[in-house]
C-alpha cells in the first residue's frame, strides 16, 4: 500500500492500481507459500493492506500482498523468502523490504502509518484464507493507514471507499475518527462517508480528543 503512495509521490500523481490489479483469489498460492515460510520460522506477521480487506470480505481485486511484520524480523523474514525461493528486494525507503515470486511482488511492511507494527499484531485475527489459518490485521488498523497515507498530491479515496462499503458493518466508526482526527484529508472522506449515507453522521470530536489524536 505505501508503496504504491511512494510510487505516486515521485511521479506527481496517483498510482494506476487498475491497470495493475489483478484477482486475490489468484495470488493465494503465494499468499500461502510466504505465510508458510514466514510461520515455519517463527516469524509473527499477518495479512495487512488490501489482501486483508479481501480477507474479511472486501473488494477482491489487488496489485500485490502485504505482510506486516516487527522490524526486528525483516532481514531475517527476506533470507527466510528467499530460501523459499522468492527474489529479495531491499529498497531506501527503510520502511519496508520486498520479495518477489515471478512478476508478484510481496511487500513486508514494518512501519504502519497510524500505528506500531508491534499494536497491530497484537490485533490481528486468525482467519482461514483459502483454507489456510493466518492472523489477518484489523480493519480500522488498515484503514487508519490508508487514510492518513492520504494528502495533497495523493487524495485518491476509490480504493478505501470499496473497502468501507463492503465492510462498513464490521469497522469502528468511532475508533477510526479518532485515530484519523489529526488528518484534514481523513475527515474529509468520512465526511464524504456521511454524504454517501456509508455511515451515519458522528458526533463532532471533544477538545481533549482532538489533542490526544493529534
Amino acid at each position: 500500500m505505501r508503496a504504491l503512495i511512494a510510487r505516486a509521490l515521485r511521479r506527481g500523481g496517483p498510482p494506476a492500481e487498475e491497470e495493475a490489479a489483478r484477482p486475490f483469489p489468484e495470488m493465494l498460492t503465494t499468499l500461502k507459500r510466504v505465510s508458510a515460510a514466514l510461520r515455519d520460522a517463527g516469524i509473527e506477521h499477518a495479512l495487512a493492506g488490501a489482501p486483508a480487506c479481501w480477507a474479511r470480505g472486501g473488494p477482491d481485486h489487488g496489485d500485490d500482498l502485504d505482510f506486516l511484520l516487527l522490524p526486528r524480523d525483516a532481514e531475517r523474514a527476506l533470507a527466510v523468502l528467499a530460501d523459499a525461493g522468492l527474489r529479495p528486494e531491499r529498497p531506501p525507503e527503510g520502511w519496508l523490504v520486498k520479495a518477489w515470486d515471478g512478476d508478484l511482488l510481496v511487500d513486508l511492511l514494518t512501519e504502519p502509518i497510524g500505528v506500531s507494527a508491534e499494536d497491530a499484531l497484537s490485533r490481528a485475527t486468525e482467519m482461514r484464507v483459502g483454507g489456510m489459518p493466518i492472523r489477518v490485521c484489523a480493519i480500522e488498523d488498515v484503514l487508519c493507514s490508508m487514510l492518513l497515507a492520504r494528502n495533497e498530491v495523493y487524495l485518491d479515496f476509490v480504493g478505501p471507499l470499496r473497502v468501507v462499503r463492503a465492510l462498513r458493518e464490521q469497522i469502528d466508526w468511532a475508533d477510526l475518527r479518532l485515530r484519523t482526527a489529526s488528518s484534514p484529508y481523513a475527515c474529509g472522506f468520512l465526511a464524504l462517508c456521511e454524504a454517501l449515507e456509508i455511515i451515519a453522521p458522528g458526533r463532532p470530536l471533544s477538545a481533549v480528543e482532538r489533542a490526544r489524536a493529534g
